[in-house]
């Protein structure tokens, strides 16, 4: 459920079969959250937002309404040009290379680039379209080495290495960036 709030914009409400109060916290979007007991009503919700505002402001980093909505548009435009470009990439060095995967992700995680499960399944962050392709290839080489070995061992590098040459140079240039919107 998300509740509109003319001081917290949109405010995000979880309910939680095994909560018994409610709690108040800064969702990865920006946004208010409240993880509330499951069957708390909207109104009770609207009522204990309403008698927390003060302690809420005090407590927590909230956000400005128009911030979230800056956001959101950043992230729509970011996920349109990462579908359109990072899945295309990806098949294209796993072809190049003789890697196969069985399925792309993409996915808006503020601490990662990317991941590798054991199931094959490759994720990729939005947050790639924000810095140098010769970083988005690396993070693409990066994960794909992962469906050989699913470990930062030495033979993980290695065959980075294979791939790319400057991996050492292309992971520090990447700690420059942040992978949150």
């Amino acid at each position: 459920m998300i509740l509109k709030d003319d001081e917290f914009g949109e405010v995000i409400v979880r309910k939680n079969s095994l909560s018994r109060n409610i709690k108040f916290t800064i969702s990865t979007s920006g946004r208010l959250s409240m993880s509330v007991p499951a069957h708390t009503s909207e109104f009770l919700a609207k009522r204990f937002l309403n008698s927390n505002r003060a302690t809420i402001k005090e407590k927590l980093p909230v956000k400005n309404p128009e911030t979230q909505r800056a956001r959101d548009y950043q992230k729509k435009i970011l996920a349109k040009k990462a579908r359109e470009y990072l899945p295309y990439r990806l098949d294209y060095y796993a072809n190049l290379y003789g890697y196969s995967y069985s399925k792309c992700r993409l996915t808006h995680a503020n601490t990662r680039w990317g991941s590798c499960s054991s199931n094959r399944t490759i994720s990729l962050n939005i947050g790639l379209m924000k810095v140098p392709e010769t970083l988005r290839d690396y993070v693409i080489l990066h994960e794909l080495a992962h469906l050989n070995h699913m470990d930062h061992s030495k033979a993980f590098w290695a065959e980075v290495g294979l791939h790319d040459k400057n991996y050492k140079t292309h992971e520090k240039k990447l700690k420059q960036f942040s992978p949150g919107l």
